[in-house]
């Protein structure tokens, strides 16, 4: 059996795994041990080396960067970083704008709610019953008779002249 560790039960049918990702291969040829300091024989020809070079080469063009490009990289970046500055100013100008719009609401709804109130204290302060006291009592008004009633009939229907006379209908 395999050995265990503590605290783990052993299961026959587990004794080839290996936890972790050192979990050996089945089936493999054992390493042949290297000698220790011995140059290890090159067995690719020069062909491969020419194209290593080739591909060194090339990834160094890659990283080179000349003049016209490093120019072009930055007045990019100017660009992009003054379009994201714009951004954020654009975005807080218009979050000051909603946020004056909604205390701008507010402010109209409490006046409007006063308005209310004072036109209901207004209404309910006008008492009719008093006025027809003080008019009939006090000043000694009456109501109009059917003969003191005068109706006028204009064909303008824009306004009345204040200087003509009007006529008498009987």
């Amino acid at each position: 059996m395999a050995s265990r560790k503590p605290g783990r039960p052993a299961h026959s049918y587990n004794q080839a795994y290996v936890q972790g990702s050192a979990a050996r291969k089945l089936n493999t040829q054992p390493e042949r041990p290297r000698p220790s300091r011995e140059p290890r024989p090159s067995r690719e020809p020069r062909q491969s080396r020419g194209i290593n070079h080739t591909i060194r080469r090339n990834q160094e063009k890659a990283l080179y960067m000349d003049l016209p490009y490093v120019i072009l990289l930055t007045v990019a970046a100017i660009c992009t970083l003054y379009l994201c500055v714009n951004y954020l100013r654009l975005q807080s100008s218009i979050n000051a704008r909603i946020q004056n719009i909604e205390a701008q609401e507010t402010k109209l709804e409490n006046l409007k709610a006063e308005n209310d109130a004072l036109e209901i204290r207004i209404n309910t302060y006008v008492d009719l019953d008093y006025i027809y006291k003080v008019a009939t009592e006090e000043l000694g008004m009456v109501y109009a008779n059917k003969d003191q009633v005068l109706l006028y009939n204009k064909s303008e229907s824009e306004y009345v002249r204040q200087y003509e006379d009007i006529p008498r209908y009987k």
